[in-house]
């Protein structure tokens, strides 16, 4: 796959790769694709959740028992 870039893009990549950044161009647009991806798929999950009912009440005692759940889990190793 060949890409044709304005000069002044051209540049900006080249600029991110000598900044040791990323070891070629190639790489910065890869990990550019990656990033992107991510971003589609938060933006999904964002928008199934703002879709969905209520779980439940977000009050203090929910915050309090989520920092205890967190702070068992990272005690044991454990995740979720």
């Amino acid at each position: 796959m060949n890409i044709s870039l304005p000069s002044t893009l051209k540049s900006f990549v080249d600029e991110r790769v000598s900044q040791g950044a990323y070891g070629t161009s190639s790489e910065y647009l890869r990990e550019l694709i990656r990033q992107d991806k991510e971003r589609l798929q938060l933006r999904s999950l964002l928008l199934a959740g703002a879709a969905s009912e209520p779980a439940g009440v977000a009050d203090a005692a929910y915050f309090a028992g989520l920092r205890q759940r967190v702070q068992q889990a990272a005690k044991t190793g454990t995740r979720g």
